[in-house]
C-alpha cells in the first residue's frame, strides 16, 4: 500500500487550484494527470530577460523588458497575424504580433496611447523590430512583477508558459516533506540538497547538483526495485528441467551454430536445470539467430514432459514464429500450436483442449495465450519476444499459468550498451548474441540527398520490374502544418499513382486487423512496395524484400535505422538500404548516418549512439517506449547506476532492508517513482 505521506502527490490534477475542464486536453498531452507529474515536469532551460530603457539597448534574439506606447492596430490580411504598432521612449518602432482570431484580446491588453511594460523575445523581420505574443503586458507600476529569470517548460497546444508555471507553483505548495532515502555519506560527498530543496532549486534556476540529486533518486529507486525482484525470484521454487537431450540432438539444423549461440544455449540450460526459476534476457542483434536458441530451451522442457509458451507482440510475428519453428521441428515428436485472437470456433476449442491435456507441447501466440480460458497442463517455460512491448500484468498472468513459477526468458533485438544493462535489466542475467550466422549477407548502405527523390523512385520501378519487393519508411503518418517531414500517406499516394495496386500502406493508427491484412499481402507478394512508419521495425521477415528506403533518415535514431535496415538482407539476394537525407544536417546527424554506412554491428552502434546522444535518448528507448526514466538522462543513468546499485545493496545488506528507518524512506521512493509493482514482479518494459 502506498505510504500516506505521498497521498498529496498522487492526488488528481483537478485538485490543484487553476485546473479546470478546459485544461484537460493539454494536460493529458503533457502527461500531467497528478500533482506528482507537475512537480516532476522539470524546466528545459531558463529565460534570462534584460531590462532596457529603449530598443537601441538590445539586439534581436535577446529577451527584453521595455516600456512601450501602442500607436496603431493593423488587422490581418489572408489569415495573417494581427499587429499592434508601438514606439519606445525615444520613438523606435516595434510591431507586436498576435496569431489567432481573438483580436479583441490584443486590443484589451494594449489600448492605444496607454504606456505598458512588455516582456518577450526581440526579433527582426526585414528591417522591422517585432515581438510575437509578449510573455508579459503590465502597467508601468507593476514592472516589478515581471521576472528577469523564468523557467521554460515543455508545452502542448492550449497551454502557455505562464499558466503552466503557475500550476507547477501550486503543485509545489502541496508537496510534503519526505524522509531521506540516500545514504548520508553519499549525500555529503556530492553536496546534494534534500529532496524538497532539490525540487525547489531545479524549478527556480539552473542548479546542477539539484538536478543530479533528482536523477539519482530515480536511478536508486529503479536499482532497488530490480534488486528486490531478483531476491524475490531466488525465493521462489520452479521446476528443474534436466532433459535427456534426445530432442535437441535429433534437431536437424540447416546451419552451424555460432559460438555466441552455443554459449547462450549453455547459459540458458544451466539456468533451466536449477530449482530457482530462470530469469534471463537474450539480447541478439538483428539476424543473430535468437529463435534457434529459444527452440533449444523449449525442447529442454518438452524432454521433461513439460510445456513451453512463446509470446509475440503481433499476430504477424506470432505466425512467423509458428511457421519457422514448425519447419525446424518437422519430423520430431513435438506438437506446436498457434493461438491468437483471430482463432475461433472448433479450431480454437481443439487448441485449448490440447493445451489443457498436454498433447500440445509448445504454444505460440499473442496475448491470447494468457487469457483465462487458456489452461496449461504443466507450463514450465515462458518466452517473451520483444518483451518491452508487454506490461507487468501480462507477464504476471502468463507466469501464473504454471503449477510452479515457470522459467522465464525475455528476448529483444534492440542492443543495449553494456553501461546501461545494469539499469535496464538489472534483475536479469543477460546473454548476448553478438555474432551473425554464416551466410548472412552484408547490406549495401548508401546515404543519398532527398533532392534525388525522382532518381530513387525510378530505381524502385526497375527493382519492381525484376520482381523485387521493397520497404519505404517515412517518419510521419500525415503531413503536419509545422513540419516539412514526408508523410507516409502522401508518399503512398504518390507511389500508387505510379505503380498502382503494387503499393500498400501500414502505420500505427490503423486498426490491427487492417494492418495485418496489408502485411500478409506483402508477405505473400501481392504487394511489392510497403510504405510505412516505424511499425515494421521489428519482426517482419520477407526474404524477397531486398530494398529498404528510409526517408528523412536524419530524423531517426541509430536504433531505428539499424532495426529498419535489418528488415532486408534476410534472403539470398543482395540487399540495399538507401538513407534519404535532408539538407543542413547537424554534425551529430552526419556522424550518425556515417556510422550506419560504415557498420552493421548493432552493439557497436548502441555504444556509439550513447556517446553521440549523451544526455539525450538512448538507443532503443524512444522508438520502443522502453525508457524507464523520466527525470534521469541517459548520461545520468550511466553515471549513477553503479553507485545506486551499491547504495541499494548497502541498504539491504547493512542498513536493515526496507524495515529499517532508511528502508522505510526507501519504500517511499519506490512508490514515488512507481517501482512498487517492480518490487514484486518483473519489470514491465
Amino acid at each position: 500500500m502506498r505510504p500516506t505521506i505521498l497521498n498529496p502527490l498522487f492526488a488528481d490534477a483537478e485538485s490543484l487550484k487553476g485546473v479546470g475542464p478546459k485544461l484537460s486536453k493539454p494536460l493529458d498531452r503533457l502527461g500531467l494527470g497528478r500533482v506528482r507529474d507537475f512537480v516532476y515536469h522539470l524546466p528545459t532551460g531558463f529565460v534570462e530577460r534584460k531590462r532596457i530603457e529603449n530598443l537601441e539597448q538590445a539586439e534581436p534574439g535577446e529577451h527584453i523588458i521595455v516600456e512601450i506606447l501602442p500607436t496603431e492596430y493593423k488587422s490581418a490580411y489572408n489569415r495573417g497575424p494581427y499587429r499592434v504598432q508601438a514606439v519606445d521612449a525615444i520613438g523606435n518602432h516595434i510591431s507586436l504580433i498576435y496569431f489567432g482570431r481573438n483580436t479583441g484580446w490584443a486590443r484589451k491588453q494594449l489600448p492605444l496611447d496607454e504606456k505598458k511594460i512588455i516582456a518577450g523575445k526581440l526579433e527582426i523581420y526585414g528591417e522591422i523590430l517585432q515581438m510575437v505574443h509578449p510573455d508579459y503586458v503590465v502597467e508601468p507600476k507593476e514592472a516589478g512583477q515581471v521576472e528577469t529569470s523564468e523557467p521554460v517548460y515543455p508545452l502542448a497546444d492550449g497551454m502557455t508558459q505562464k499558466r503552466l508555471a503557475g500550476l507547477i507553483t501550486n503543485a509545489m505548495a502541496e508537496t510534503p516533506e519526505l524522509p531521506e532515502w540516500i545514504e548520508p555519506t553519499l549525500m555529503e560527498k556530492h553536496g546534494w540538497p534534500s529532496w524538497n530543496d532539490a525540487l525547489a532549486l531545479t524549478h527556480g534556476g539552473e542548479n546542477e547538483r539539484a538536478r543530479d540529486r533528482l536523477a539519482y533518486d530515480e536511478v536508486f529507486a529503479n536499482q532497488l526495485a530490480l534488486m528486490l525482484v531478483r531476491a524475490a525470484n531466488r525465493g521462489r521454487k520452479g521446476t528443474p528441467l534436466i532433459g535427456d537431450g534426445s530432442l535437441r540432438d535429433a534437431l536437424p539444423l540447416p546451419f552451424e551454430l555460432t559460438g555466441a549461440q552455443k554459449h547462450a544455449i549453455n547459459e540458458i540450460q544451466g539456468d533451466l536445470e536449477q530449482e530457482t526459476p530462470m530469469l534471463r534476457l537474450l539480447q541478439g542483434d538483428v539476424g543473430s539467430g535468437k529463435t534457434i536458441v529459444a527452440v533449444m530451451a523449449l525442447l529442454a522442457g518438452v524432454e521433461c514432459g513439460k510445456q513451453g509458451a512463446l509470446l509475440a507482440p503481433t499476430e504477424i510475428l506470432a505466425r512467423q514464429h509458428y511457421e519457422s519453428i514448425s519447419r525446424l521441428l518437422q519430423g520430431l515428436p513435438v506438437n506446436v500450436a498457434i493461438l491468437t485472437g483471430r482463432d475461433k470456433g472448433k479450431a480454437r476449442e481443439a487448441t485449448l483442449m490440447g493445451i489443457a491435456n498436454g498433447s500440445i507441447h509448445i504454444v505460440i501466440g499473442t496475448h491470447a495465450i494468457f487469457q483465462e480460458a487458456v489452461q496449461y497442463k504443466d507450463l514450465a517455460l515462458t518466452i517473451i519476444d520483444e518483451q518491452h512491448r508487454f506490461g507487468v500484468s501480462q507477464r504476471l498472468m502468463l507466469s501464473k499459468k504454471g503449477r510452479m513459477t515457470p522459467h522465464f526468458l525475455a528476448m529483444t533485438a534492440t542492443p543495449i550498451p553494456r553501461t546501461l544493462t545494469l539499469s535496464q535489466y538489472g534483475e536479469m542475467d543477460v546473454s548476448r548474441l553478438d555474432e551473425l550466422p554464416p551466410g548472412r549477407q552484408s547490406i549495401d548502405t548508401r546515404v543519398i540527398s532527398g533532392e534525388r527523390l525522382d532518381e530513387v523512385i525510378a530505381g524502385l520501378g526497375r527493382h519492381i520490374e525484376k520482381d523485387g519487393q521493397a520497404y519505404w519508411v517515412c517518419p510521419l503518418v500525415a503531413e503536419s502544418e509545422s513540419s516539412d517531414l514526408a508523410a507516409a500517406e502522401e508518399r503512398a499516394a504518390q507511389l500508387k499513382a505510379r505503380f498502382g495496386e503494387k503499393v500498400g500502406l501500414v502505420h500505427g493508427q490503423m486498426k490491427p486487423e487492417l494492418k495485418d491484412a496489408v502485411m500478409e499481402d506483402f508477405v505473400s507478394g501481392k504487394i511489392m512496395v510497403l510504405v510505412s512508419t516505424t511499425v515494421i521495425e521489428v519482426g517482419v521477415d520477407v526474404p524477397n524484400s531486398t530494398l529498404m528506403i528510409i526517408e528523412a533518415a536524419e530524423r531517426f535514431g541509430l536504433a531505428q535505422l539499424h532495426q529498419l535496415r535489418g528488415r532486408v538482407g534476410r534472403g539470398s539476394g543482395k540487399s540495399v538500404c538507401l538513407l534519404l537525407r535532408g539538407n543542413g544536417l547537424s554534425e551529430t546527424a552526419r556522424e550518425r548516418l556515417a556510422l550506419m554506412r560504415e557498420s552493421q554491428d548493432g552493439f557497436h552502434l548502441a555504444e556509439e549512439d550513447l556517446r553521440l546522444r549523451g544526455g539525450g535518448e538512448v538507443l532503443g528507448t524512444r522508438q520502443s517506449g522502453d525508457n524507464a526514466f523520466r527525470t534521469a538522462s541517459a548520461e545520468q543513468v550511466v553515471r549513477f547506476a553503479p553507485t545506486a546499485n551499491d547504495d541499494a545493496r548497502l541498504l539491504i545488506d547493512r542498513d536493515g532492508g526496507l524495515d529499517s528507518e532508511r528502508g522505510q524512506a526507501a519504500r517511499v521512493a519506490l512508490y514515488l517513482f512507481e517501482r512498487d509493482v517492480g518490487a514484486m514482479l518483473l519489470r514491465s518494459g
